[in-house]
């Protein structure tokens, strides 16, 4: 079946590459980031492509995520799949903080999300069939590291909203996923100057992720595997050995 798929974040990076796995799937895609017309990649991708479709959309406003999903209904009357990709990051010591940049974080990276599903329910449980939303979160989800904590407390608090409202989505035909991925190369990760164990390129990143969405229905994905197993260890553990290990971490 011939999808039609929103991909939200997706001018570089993971988002980029997932844009192009599901354009040459021939699937219709919606492509959103802000100013998304005035990336040339995409541009290039828009020329090569009559199933893809460019539409501005800023997360952190309420009225323009409205509004895209107004138009988006007006053309398409379905959507099979939304994936949020949407983030920024900031890597900071306690000496750096500055509370704009965990505003930001929060603002972007998990009420961006809400505000999309908040403005697709009404229309993905009317629509005539199933539909998936996927949140991209990150294994620092799963316990705070060193100079991370703006970062994962808002990957957290995604996956935690995630997690709350799947039960009852699921009852109306709206399937939640999480995405929790360890390093990826990108212009994000390009600010840290720490050594970033099992460090992916981000179209291997993509493809694990897309093989993850079209494979048979499970809440999370996650890789890679031992970054994804150490982190699941380090939370289950009692806070004196984890915060030890924690405290290891440092520079």
């Amino acid at each position: 079946m011939r999808k039609t798929v929103w991909i939200i974040g997706c001018s570089s990076g993971i988002g980029f590459h997932l844009l192009e796995l599901y354009l040459a799937a021939k699937h219709n895609v919606i492509a959103s980031a802000r100013d998304i017309e005035s990336k040339n990649s995409i541009k290039r991708l828009k020329d090569k492509y009559e199933n893809l479709r460019l539409l501005n959309c800023d997360v952190s406003d309420t009225n323009l995520v409205e509004s895209s999903v107004e138009l988006i209904y007006d053309s398409y009357k379905n959507l099979d799949l939304c994936i949020f990709n949407a983030g920024v990051y900031e890597a900071m010591t306690y000496e750096q903080w500055e509370i704009k940049n965990f505003e930001n974080m929060v603002n972007v990276n998990y009420l961006g999300a809400v505000r999309v599903i908040n403005a697709l329910i009404p229309y993905l449980q009317k629509q005539d069939r199933k539909a998936k939303c996927v949140f991209n979160a990150s294994l620092s989800s799963y316990f705070g590291l060193p100079y991370g904590g703006a970062y994962s407390a808002s990957k957290a608090s995604l996956v935690n909203f995630a997690q709350s409202i799947q039960p009852e989505l699921l009852q109306k035909g709206i399937e939640i996923q999480i995405i929790n991925h360890g390093f990826v190369k990108t212009r994000l990760t390009a600010k840290n100057d720490f050594e970033m164990p099992e460090l992916m390129e981000a179209k291997d990143a993509a493809n694990e992720i897309y093989k993850g969405i079209e494979s048979k229905y499970k809440f999370e994905i996650r890789f890679p595997f031992k970054l994804s197993l150490f982190l699941r260890l380090l939370n289950l553990l009692p806070y004196k050995i984890s915060m030890a290990i924690n405290k290891r971490l440092l520079k």
